[in-house]
């Protein structure tokens, strides 16, 4: 595996601020992400993920704010050849032939592995004579990835790149890239609504909700910490009071509640169980004030508080 220096974080942003008018789609985005992860980037429609990833690339400015790919500012010409991007619509060259792509990103980038892009395409019996743009949907998003990983990156940022494909070339999309960042230590931010996808392949998690950081933690402490409940309405306001409450919904008799447990429930009344990260995702998403209750940990807090 590649050595890599784990103590400086693979993205750092900090106050980070994108405006089209007087529109923000991106606000106050405090991250630092740690390198050698696959970090899966959700959040609705407009709340600034794209944004986020054209200015890691390097493709937009921010409007305030800075940000830090690999230790140095993305349009820095040393970083840029160490990032890969892949946009949703994985633009390709349709009258190109794979090995013209193939090609092009040898001109391009002076670090590319030809060997290694190409024997991951025909492994998938994707003929290099054919012209891209007689390609299926997961074909093309294959080539569009040998191409990026072909570059060798450090951090490869990826937009929403299996939307459309169906559940077998989306399975073959996340292996090939599972097996490269398991080969490489490579850090992959992916961009996604596909939940059941990001459970299965990240490790790392941020929300944006309403252009701005919502939640940035690892999977695993946040699957740690939530807690789906089922219990008497009346005993609902003895569950709030110790813990916080992300989203509930009450009737006259029946509490369900999904909490972040501050400790132990043991409450015979309550039926606790897990919750799936689907669940934690849509319930913050549909809260977008519920990570600034007081016993979550803000997103950015620890590098705030690192400074």
């Amino acid at each position: 595996m590649t050595s890599r220096d784990d103590a400086t974080p693979a993205v750092e942003t900090v106050g980070l601020g994108r405006r089209y008018g007087r529109r923000w789609a991106l606000r106050e985005c405090n991250l630092s992400l740690p390198a050698g992860h696959v970090i899966g980037l959700v959040g609705p429609n407009g709340a600034g993920k794209t944004t986020l990833l054209h200015i890691l690339a390097g493709l937009l400015e921010p409007t305030v704010g800075l940000a830090r790919v690999l230790g140095a500012a993305p349009r820095d010409l040393r970083t840029l050849p160490r990032i890969g991007f892949v946009a949703q619509d994985k633009p390709l060259y349709g009258r190109f032939t794979v090995n013209d792509m193939l090609r092009m990103g040898a001109w391009m980038n002076p670090s590319w592995d030809r060997s290694s892009a190409e024997a991951r395409l025909t492994g998938l019996d994707i003929p290099l004579g054919q012209r891209c743009g007689s390609l299926s949907g997961g074909q093309r998003a294959q080539v569009a990835l040998a191409v990026a990983l072909g570059k060798q990156p450090g951090l490869l940022l990826l937009d929403e790149p299996v939307a459309n494909l169906d559940p077998l070339a989306r399975r073959q999309f996340l292996q090939v890239l599972l097996e490269h960042v398991a080969a490489t230590g490579m850090t992959v931010v992916l961009s996604s609504h596909l939940l059941a996808d990001l459970e299965r392949a990240c490790d790392y998690l941020v929300l944006l909700s309403a252009s701005r950081v919502q939640l940035s933690a690892t999977t695993d402490e946040l699957l740690h910490q939530h807690r789906v409940l089922a219990g008497p309405a009346e005993k609902a306001d003895s569950i709030t009071r110790a813990h916080a409450v992300v989203q509930s919904s009450v009737t006259d008799r029946l509490a369900n509640l999904l909490i972040r447990a501050d400790g132990p429930i043991h409450d015979p009344d309550w039926s606790v169980r897990p919750a799936s990260l689907e669940e934690l995702v849509l319930a913050y998403m549909s809260e977008p004030l519920a990570g600034a209750a007081p016993a979550l940990t803000l997103a950015g807090s620890a590098q705030e508080g690192s400074r």
